[in-house]
C-alpha cells in the first residue's frame, strides 16, 4: 500500500480520525534551591546515557544526585497533618490518609515493577500551628520569607511527637478546609542548608495543600520530585495557554491527571528500575529491537524484557523509543503503540527536558478526557514509520507478538 508523508515525518497506512477540541489543565510545581553531590551508579549505562549536569533535576543518568533518596528499597516516609487556630478541620487525618495511600504506594510498586516500596507512616491526630492559615499567605508563587515561617512553625510543632530521624522522606498536610489554605500550592521545598531535627537533615518536604478529595495522582508527581525527577509540563510565561504542550498525558510528572501517568523508560532508568540489559543503546545502522509495554508487569523471577531503545543525537541529546499499553499505571490510556521522545540532560525542571514526538501531527484523540488531545494519539502503531525532525533517526513499528511486545525497526 502507498505511504503518505506528513509534515511530522510520519508515514502511514490509513487515514485516521481528528477530534476538534483542546483541554488544559494543570500541574503542580517544585521549588529548588539545591545541586548536590554525584554517587556513582550501577556499571552498565553505556554510551547512550547523558551525563547529569547542573541543571535542576538534570534528565543526565551517569551518576546520581547524593542528596536525593534513591528509590531502589523500600523507604519510610511520615505524613503529618497541620491544623491551624482559625479552623476546625472537617475531616480526619485517617479520612486524608485514604486520598492518598495505598494509591500512591501502589503507583510506585507498579512503576518500578516491585524494585521500590514507598511505606507511609501517617500520625493520627492533627497537630496544631502557631499561627492562623492567613498569617503565612499560603500561594503557588510563594514568598520565600512566608514559606520558611510555615517550615519552621511546622517541624518545631511536629517534632515534640514526630521523630524525624525515623523517616526518608517527610509530607506536611494543611487543613483542606482551612481559610487561608491554597490547594495551588502544593509543591516540594528543597533546601539549600538543610534543616536539622531529632539530629537528622531535613533537606525536602513535600507541602501538601491539596483538597478533599485531592487532584489524582498528585503525591506520586510531588514524590517523583522527591526522586530527583523534573516538571515536564510547560509553565506558560503569563500563566495562559496549554501546560502539556510537552508531553501531554504520557508521565505523572507532566500531568497528575494524565491518561498514561506511568514514569518513561528514561526515568526509570535514571530511578535504577531498568538495568542496562533492559535498554538496547542503538550505534548506527539498521536494527531490530523487541520492546515490552512499560506498564506490562515482569513475570516472577524474570528480568521483564527489553523496555528502552536510545539514539544518542549529541552530547546533550538522545531520542528514546518505547512501548506503551493499557496495562498497569498506563490502563486508561487513550492510545497503545510505540512512543517516541526527545531527551535533553541541560533543561531544567519546567524547560523541556523531555518532549514527546507526535507520530500523528494531524490528528488529535480523547478530547473528552485528555490533558492535550494533539499528543494523546501521539504513538506509532504497526505499519507505521516516523523520522524524527531534525535528526537522522526513523523508528518503523514492523510487527506485534502475541504477547504485546512491539517490533522496531531503527535506522540512523
Amino acid at each position: 500500500m502507498p505511504r503518505q508523508q506528513t509534515p511530522g515525518g510520519v508515514e502511514r497506512c490509513r487515514a485516521r480520525s481528528t477530534a476538534a477540541a483542546l483541554t488544559s489543565l494543570t500541574a503542580l510545581a517544585a521549588m529548588s534551591l539545591v545541586a548536590g553531590p554525584a554517587e556513582a551508579v550501577a556499571p552498565g549505562a553505556g554510551p547512550c546515557a547523558l551525563t547529569r549536569t547542573s541543571a535542576h533535576h538534570s534528565l543526565g543518568l551517569d551518576t546520581w544526585n547524593g542528596d536525593y533518596p534513591k528509590p531502589v528499597r523500600s523507604l519510610d516516609a511520615v505524613m503529618v497533618f497541620l491544623s491551624f487556630p482559625d479552623a476546625v478541620p472537617a475531616t480526619t487525618p485517617q479520612e486524608l490518609t485514604a486520598d492518598y495511600f495505598p494509591a500512591t504506594s501502589e503507583f510506585f510498586e507498579r512503576a518500578s515493577y516491585g524494585k521500590f516500596r514507598l511505606v507511609p507512616h501517617p500520625q493520627e491526630r492533627w497537630i496544631r500551628m502557631p499561627k492562623p492559615s492567613g498569617a503565612y499567605r499560603i500561594k503557588r508563587d510563594w514568598a520565600p520569607g512566608d514559606r520558611a515561617a510555615y517550615l519552621r512553625d511546622a517541624v518545631a510543632a511536629a517534632d515534640r511527637e514526630v521523630d524525624f530521624s525515623r523517616y526518608d522522606i517527610v509530607y506536611f498536610v494543611a487543613d483542606p478546609d482551612a481559610p487561608g489554605v491554597d490547594s495551588d500550592a502544593t509543591k516540594v521545598v528543597n533546601f539549600d542548608r538543610p534543616l536539622r531535627a531529632d539530629g537528622s537533615d531535613l533537606r525536602r518536604i513535600v507541602t501538601v495543600f491539596e483538597k478533599h478529595p485531592p487532584d489524582r495522582n498528585v503525591l506520586a508527581h510531588e514524590t517523583g520530585h522527591v526522586f530527583d525527577l523534573p516538571d515536564l509540563y510547560h509553565r506558560p510565561t503569563d500563566g495562559k495557554g496549554d501546560w502539556d504542550t510537552y508531553v501531554g498525558d504520557w508521565d505523572v510528572m507532566g500531568s497528575q491527571f494524565g491518561l498514561a501517568p506511568d514514569l518513561f523508560a528514561w526515568h526509570k532508568w535514571k530511578l535504577g528500575w531498568l538495568g542496562p540489559d533492559q535498554v538496547d543503546c542503538v550505534q548506527g545502522g539498521t536494527s531490530l529491537h523487541t520492546l515490552q509495554p512499560l506498564g506490562q508487569a515482569a513475570p516472577r523471577g524474570a528480568v521483564g524484557g527489553t523496555r528502552l531503545a536510545v539514539v544518542r543525537t549529541g552530547p546533550n541529546s538522545a531520542v528514546a523509543i518505547e512501548a506503551r499499553g493499557s496495562a498497569g499505571n498506563d490502563e486508561d490510556t487513550c492510545a497503545e503503540g510505540v512512543l517516541v521522545y526527545k531527551v535533553r540532560n541541560e533543561a531544567a525542571s519546567g524547560r523541556g527536558p523531555i518532549e514527546v514526538m507526535d507520530g500523528h501531527p494531524d490528528s488529535e484523540a480523547c478530547w473528552d478526557r485528555s490533558v492535550y488531545p494533539p499528543l494523546a494519539d501521539a504513538p506509532l502503531e504497526v505499519g507505521e514509520a516516523y523520522t524524527v525532525p531534525g535528526e537522522p533517526v526513523r523508528i518503523e513499528v514492523a510487527d506485534r507478538t502475541p504477547s504485546g511486545a512491539y517490533t522496531v525497526k531503527i535506522t540512523t
